[in-house]
């Protein structure tokens, strides 16, 4: 009696929770599918784009090919190549000498710049702003033919030296034996310190001001208050910065074909200006896509690197 009493209390069964909650499983398996369609797209496109081309270049790696003949496998031949030729072994020490001048100094430079500015309302700052940024949204071709010319013997920067009587050391630095790759690597900090700058003046701008009034009750000047509290606040900044410079310095290519184009005596070249003359000027297509994939692993190892040393500090 009490069995059944308690069955007619019961909520009616569905055909669903019959079958042992097919209906509710249908659902999520819905959802997954609807995902999946919508995903596709952008999927197959980076799969077509991306993903292939990767892969069809390190099977290029594998060969001896000149991009007409029939090709003939070498296996890891051409990596060998890239440690005993000294120009493409060179190309990779210049890169990482750039990564100097694109990514650690912007980012100080991006630092020092944002403890200046931030909470600082001035007139003008905007116009400041947007001055500083301004490499950015300029092309690198654009830039590098100007900085060509300002870097010429007689140029605005000789002119200048010569202005303030420093005649002595004037000199057509992109010419220079010793300091082609410096100059080259202050264009790069002048073309990425505004991005730096401009990514941590916005994450500055999230960090609570309370944190601030405290370190200030605690007695810490404009300068404790930027170590302890701006850039812990802006360390996620920090990273993306450091990730996205880094890239740009490994990777240069269009800034280096048009100030330099690896010269003199490719003290200026790079693995990217080497895999374009590798692969259409002399027809080593297995060697470039050996260099290119190089590279990109070189881009991976460093952006591996910058993102654990961000995570073992926060």
């Amino acid at each position: 009696m009490a069995d059944a009493a308690l069955d007619s209390l019961a909520p009616p069964r569905t055909r669903g929770d019959a079958s042992g909650g097919v209906g509710s499983r249908r659902r999520p398996n819905r959802r997954a599918l609807k995902a999946w369609v919508y995903l596709a797209p952008a999927a197959v496109i980076y799969l077509g784009f991306a993903i292939w081309p990767a892969l069809n270049t390190f099977y290029l790696s594998l060969l001896d090919w000149d991009g007409v003949q029939r090709p003939s496998y070498v296996g890891l031949a051409n990596y060998a190549s890239i440690l005993q030729d000294a120009a493409l072994y060179n190309s990779i020490l210049h890169a990482l000498v750039l990564i100097i001048f694109f990514s650690l100094i912007p980012v100080c430079m991006g630092l020092l710049m944002t403890g200046l500015l931030m909470g600082r309302v001035r007139r003008g700052m905007t116009f400041f702003r947007t001055v500083y940024f301004l490499p950015q949204v300029l092309p690198l071709v654009a830039v590098g033919i100007t900085w060509r010319w300002l870097y010429n013997q007689n140029g605005l920067l000789n002119q200048f030296l010569e202005a303030i009587g420093l005649g002595s050391i004037t000199r057509a630095w992109l010419g220079d034996y010793n300091l082609a790759l410096y100059a080259l690597g202050f264009i790069g900090t002048w073309t990425m310190s505004g991005l730096c700058m401009m990514l941590f003046l916005s994450g500055a701008q999230k960090i609570d001001g309370a944190l601030y009034e405290a370190a200030t009750l605690d007695g810490a000047g404009a300068f404790r208050q930027f170590l302890s509290v701006t850039i812990p606040g802006v360390r996620k900044e920090i990273t993306i910065a450091a990730v996205i410079t880094t890239i740009a310095a490994l990777a240069s290519f269009d800034l280096v074909f048009v100030t330099t184009n690896g010269g003199p005596a490719n003290q200026t070249t790079v693995p990217a200006l080497l895999v374009y003359r590798l692969a259409f000027n002399e027809g080593d297509i297995g060697t470039a896509s050996a260099l290119a994939i190089t590279l990109t692993a070189l881009v991976i190892v460093f952006v591996t690197l910058i993102r654990r040393v961000a995570r073992e500090e926060s």
